[in-house]
């Protein structure tokens, strides 16, 4: 062999600057939810996602072929989740209704309190009126979900005699209330957010929902 032949190095099979197929879509969601958050939705491009993402503009459209996919696919990442949690506990939690409540809640909180989840619901909110097609895929994937797990377990709660025959649609609004509050206050509003203590936030949201405001003898 000659010395110029064994002074060539080897070419690598694999490059080394290429990352794992499975991991690009959660890297192009993160992309995405940075572009829409930074832009907006609209103002958004593909291709700027794409470079965010390390990839070329036609090599994202192999995942996701518009941006409306791609936040329904962050809807699914990061917020369907919870509704997916409410439904199991609601199918597991009847024996117990009111502690599959505060596991919930306290699930709930800890998700809103994370501003890249919120942020999903945020641009959902925002582009709604321009987009009905986006706010009915929301509410059919996540709301309706999530309520539907909330009323069973409130109908338990009342089945069991620990929570008294009441409308379980105003429980729902009730109980969901507030805590999406404490998200707007903290992630639009930069209000002082209670999400810093997750537990304590929640049994005084138990206190209130269960006991009320009004004094009884």
């Amino acid at each position: 062999m000659s010395p110029s032949a064994s002074s060539k190095p080897e070419k690598s099979a694999t490059p080394r600057w290429r990352r794992r197929s499975d991991a690009r879509p959660e890297e192009i969601l993160d992309a995405a939810l940075a572009e829409f958050t930074a832009r907006g939705f609209e103002a958004a491009r593909m291709e700027d996602i794409a470079k965010a993402a390390g990839l070329s503009k036609a090599a994202i459209y192999l995942y996701f072929p518009s941006k409306m996919a791609l936040l329904e696919a962050l809807i699914e990442a990061k917020v369907a989740p919870l509704a997916n949690q409410a439904q199991s506990l609601a199918a597991a939690g009847a024996a117990d209704p009111l502690m599959a409540l505060r596991m919930l809640a306290t699930a709930a909180a800890y998700r809103a309190g994370d501003a890249k989840v919120f942020a999903v619901p945020r641009l959902v909110i925002g582009i709604s009126g321009r987009f009905p097609e986006i706010a009915d895929y929301y509410r059919t994937n996540v709301v309706e979900k999530a309520r539907a797990a909330l009323e069973a377990l409130i109908d338990a709660g009342k089945a069991k005699g620990v929570i008294r025959d009441i409308d379980s649609k105003a429980v729902t609004r009730a109980f969901i209330g507030p805590l999406f509050f404490e998200a707007m206050w903290t992630h639009v509003l930069r209000g002082e957010s209670a999400f810093a203590d997750p537990h304590t936030l929640i049994e005084q949201h138990f206190d209130i929902l269960l006991n009320g405001l009004e004094q009884r003898a």
